[in-house]
């Protein structure tokens, strides 16, 4: 038997392998079984030669088998989307209803901050992911060593943009698009600017390295501390539903002058009695270097700005313990919502 016929014959085992429920049953052929029958009626000194022609035949076969199995394997596994939820069995994703789903607890309380500035006359503007030195440093009056600066206490990409670490890093943007707003005629800017912000923290009960905070920018001609303490309180109690007194403290800020600490007193969702105070946020006029570097005239218009977290006003709120919990995606905490 000549080396065309082996071809023949591999050409034939594989037609076979590719329709056979079980490809390798082709060995068991009767034309594959009749070349090693061949084999011992070869003389002696051939048979090396024909030997290795049918073993070589073989591997191909073989090889062409594995193909096989791999194409059908792959065609029984049908495309999975790996973002989609997991079905009942755990196995398959489906669709989840709408039903199924909720919205989460900071969001919701997002939202109901947006909506008690909304109604006392403030624009909302949604904060950014990823900003640039200038916006987060320079424009705020931050000296070239301030720590804030530092690498440690902000996250930096690698090209040396920086994960906002304070809705701050909008207040040049704001008062740059809002100055047209201005005039002598009682033209203002008032903006609240809520967003999530990143810090290079130690994690624990009471300290996240992502959380959400809201800015306010207050700017007029006649804007003064005395506005900004009564915005304030309103907010606070408009948030927590009751009368609450107030007080501040002398702080440090390179964007406000003069700069204060603002605290209100328990609230009754924590229990409180009129018995302790709470820091919530920090606050001042807006630093002339800030307005000039906007392009507004600080001998005409003043301002004031504050900024403060809301997590800590929902942990408040619902007394609750760990922070944590709201990155978490711990569904046994969120159901609770």
């Amino acid at each position: 038997m000549d080396k065309s016929k082996i071809d023949e014959i591999e050409q034939q085992l594989i037609a076979a392998a590719e329709v056979d429920a079980d490809p390798r049953s082709v060995f068991r052929l009767q034309m594959f079984r009749a070349l090693t029958s061949e084999l011992t009626k070869l003389p002696a000194a051939e048979r090396p030669i024909f030997g290795r022609h049918i073993n070589e035949m073989k591997q191909r076969v073989l090889q062409r088998i594995e193909e096989i199995y791999q194409a059908r394997t792959e065609a029984e596994v049908g495309p999975i989307d790996i973002t989609a939820p997991l079905g009942i069995n755990q196995t398959q994703p489906h669709p989840l209803t709408a039903d199924n789903g909720s919205k989460h607890p900071l969001m919701t309380e997002l939202d109901r901050v947006s909506e008690i500035y909304r109604n006392m006359g403030f624009d909302v503007v949604e904060s950014r992911n990823l900003d640039d030195d200038f916006h987060m440093f320079s424009s705020l009056n931050f000296p070239d060593d301030h720590p804030a600066r530092d690498g440690y206490d902000s996250f930096r990409t690698t090209d040396g943009f920086i994960p906002p670490a304070h809705t701050s890093t909008m207040q040049h943007r704001i008062l740059k698009a809002n100055r047209h707003k201005l005039d002598e005629s009682g033209g203002q800017i008032a903006v609240v600017i809520p967003g999530r912000v990143f810090r290079n923290e130690d994690i624990d009960a009471t300290h996240e390295h992502t959380f959400y905070q809201c800015e306010g920018i207050f700017v007029s001609q006649d804007a003064a501390l005395g506005q900004m303490l009564g915005v304030l309180q309103r907010f606070f109690e408009s948030y927590y539903g009751q009368k609450l007194r107030i007080k501040t403290q002398p702080g440090y800020f390179p964007f406000t002058e003069p700069s204060l600490e603002f605290s209100i007193e328990k609230p009754a969702a924590l229990g409180g009695k009129g018995d302790g105070w709470l820091e919530l946020c920090g606050c001042g006029m807006i630093h002339p270097r800030v307005l000039e570097m906007a392009g507004i005239d600080p001998q005409k218009f003043k301002g004031f700005a504050w900024g403060g977290g809301i997590d800590r006003l929902v942990l408040m709120k619902y007394a609750l313990t760990d922070i944590r919990n709201f990155e978490s995606g711990k569904l046994s905490f969120l159901k609770e919502f």
